[in-house]
């Protein structure tokens, strides 16, 4: 079967940008105590890094079945996939964007795959889907489509 599978942690840069929490609650709480703004300092940046891992999704193509966070749908209802990169993928998150459509983006990973949803009774026109390998999304989806016709 075809297997894809990845989580959608947030990049390097994130975390970089998450350093600030420190000296900002260290000057909120040095003029109560120091010891206290240098604790909260830490645990507001660990915890703020924890809950980014643990909460960001996972997408993957297992079983004859499309996941992206908690949402779930057999291959078998879906269209063709397209890989979107560089300035097509920011329209197709921007202005291309169908407001019915079910998304699954997040703003720290610029490519997209764009999946169009058969299923009549589904208002859901398509899936749009953040990806650091879209290539790679796009033939385990393709993939798990040839195993299921076969």
């Amino acid at each position: 079967m075809s297997t894809y599978r990845e989580k959608l942690v947030p990049s390097g840069r994130i975390y970089i940008y998450l350093v600030l929490l420190i000296p900002a609650s260290i000057l909120v709480f040095a003029p109560i105590n120091i010891v206290i703004g240098y604790v909260c300092a830490v645990v507001l940046y660990g915890g703020s890094v924890l809950v980014l891992n643990v909460l960001s999704p996972v997408v993957s193509v297992e079983g004859g079945m499309l996941s992206a966070g908690k949402a779930r749908i057999p291959v078998s209802l879906l269209g063709e996939p397209e890989a979107f990169t560089g300035d097509a993928a920011t329209l197709a998150r921007g202005r291309k964007l169908d407001a019915r459509a079910w998304l699954c983006i997040r703003g720290w990973i610029q490519p997209v795959v764009k999946v169009n949803v058969h299923d009549p009774a589904d208002p859901v026109p398509y899936w749009l889907i953040s990806t650091r390998n879209p290539n790679e999304l796009v033939a385990a989806l393709e993939g798990a489509n040839r195993e299921l016709a076969s």
